[in-house]
């Protein structure tokens, strides 16, 4: 696709439509993955593809279409149909194409190394052999997963802004299944990287996170003190991470609403969105509406600082965007979303965590999290799994109990943090990421 010809031809055709206000925002990306089963690559995919959305200004309204043709005459259509959208448009929202910032960071992205096809297959076949010679344990259904992605995105619109930005992504999934006296369990484990010395570990780390839960055995109901793993914090944020968004304030969706500036969590909680993040692959110096981003403390020492906003949600609050008026792809509307969203480390390794507990339960799995959770209430009832915590140590793994809560609750009861950060693999721009997380006194419903 050549976006200078697209660009042109979508330039002056909004011309000839009188058009003083428009954007022209353009998306385009290839991607191939393969899995396996049994030792045989069972799945395998290559995809490219993109296009450009047009989005104008009309009688104050916004309007916008967007395409995957990219001929003269479908450009002319494009203007056509977001200028008619435009006129369908009820919202009360101010309709905005940004004129630019001040300045604009310039990522520091790490090497990305493309794979070709053949080499990404050879690299989901080695870590399933991986899986496979790790343990005597691990029996069929043991698994791997790898993927590689590229993107490439522009922005210009009608005030002389001009941006670009080409990224790319990768990393592998181990899914490990262990059997042992008629038991089976599995666990699963990804890793953002093809770095060969990650993926050994990373064989290893399902294999033996399969084999720990083994013998579960169910706890008794009641209130123990709690460490949740990074992998089911950050899981936990997730859910939660609408509260966070200026949209969802100003509708009544977030109980945050009106607290900017107070005090929501304890002390050592800080909660960052950083969108250049060092070594993370999908850094962007944009958002999806040409707003520079920068990282910001969303929450700071246990005080809400700001909410995430768009340049709508942040004009009718009067105050500037955060940069977080994302899109997903060329066709989809900006939404609010952080980008690397994430609590800060704290000082204590995972032992002096544990030490600090006497009598407890470390979580490793919150199953059905999204289902089991209400973002507008806070409130989470998650069949759950991990082991049970004595004298500061890891013992027996423990299975089929439920953990109830609230996650504005869990933020002011938090009473310290692990020295190292879990972070997930990234869905588009976003990824979320937390150290282990102690928190005292949570309800557990168990036998």
């Amino acid at each position: 696709m050549n976006f200078d010809i697209i660009k042109n031809d979508l330039i002056n055709e909004a011309n000839l439509a009188g058009l003083e206000e428009y954007e022209i925002f353009f998306m385009e990306g290839d991607g191939v993955s393969a899995e396996t089963l049994k030792h045989e690559v069972s799945a395998f995919s290559s995809e490219v593809g993109g296009g450009v959305c047009f989005r104008c200004v009309v009688d104050g309204h916004m309007g916008s279409a967007s395409t995957e043709i990219f001929t003269k005459e479908e450009m002319k259509k494009l203007v056509a149909r977001a200028c008619e959208n435009a006129k369908n448009i009820e919202s009360a929202e101010k309709a905005i194409i940004f004129e630019g910032s001040k300045s604009y960071a310039k990522p520091e992205l790490p090497k990305f190394e493309s794979k070709t096809t053949a080499e990404i297959k050879q690299i989901v076949l080695d870590l399933e052999k991986k899986i496979y010679d790790s343990n005597e344990l691990v029996v069929d259904g043991s698994q791997a997963y790898a993927y590689q992605s590229k993107t490439k995105l522009a922005l210009i619109n009608s005030k002389g802004l001009n941006l670009s930005a080409e990224v790319g992504s990768s990393g592998a999934y181990a899914q490990a299944v262990v059997q042992k006296d008629g038991e089976s369990q599995e666990a699963f484990c990804a890793e953002a990287s093809f770095d060969p010395e990650k993926l050994n570990g990373l064989a290893d780390k399902a294999v033996n996170e399969a084999i720990a839960k083994l013998g579960a055995i169910s706890v008794e109901s009641g209130k123990y003190d709690m460490i949740f793993s990074g992998k089911q914090m950050r899981a936990l944020l997730s859910a939660f991470s609408s509260v966070f968004s200026g949209r969802s304030a100003l509708l009544g969706l977030s109980l945050l609403k009106g607290k900017e500036g107070e005090k929501i969590a304890s002390d050592c909680v800080t909660l960052i969105d950083n969108p250049m993040r060092k070594g993370y692959p999908m850094q962007t110096a944009f958002d999806g509406e040409g707003v520079a981003t920068y990282e910001k403390n969303v929450i700071e020492n246990g005080r809400l600082n700001t909410f995430l906003y768009d340049l709508a949600t942040a004009d009718r609050v009067g105050i500037e965007s955060t940069g977080n008026g994302q899109r997903s792809s060329y066709a989809d509307t900006v939404s609010i979303r952080p980008y690397s969203f994430y609590f800060k480390a704290g000082e204590l390794t995972k032992d002096e965590l544990l030490s600090k507990v006497e009598d407890g339960i470390y979580i490793t799995a919150l199953n059905g999290l999204h289902a089991g959770a209400n973002s507008s209430t806070g409130d989470f009832s998650i069949d759950s799994a991990g082991f049970r915590i004595r004298n500061g140590k890891l013992c027996e793994a423990v299975k089929s109990f439920t953990v109830a809560g609230n996650f504005f609750e869990i933020l002011k009861s938090i009473e310290a943090f692990s020295d190292e950060i879990d972070f997930g693999m990234p869905s588009g721009f976003t990824v979320y990421g937390s150290p282990d997380v102690l928190v005292r006194k949570i309800s557990v419903a168990g036998k």
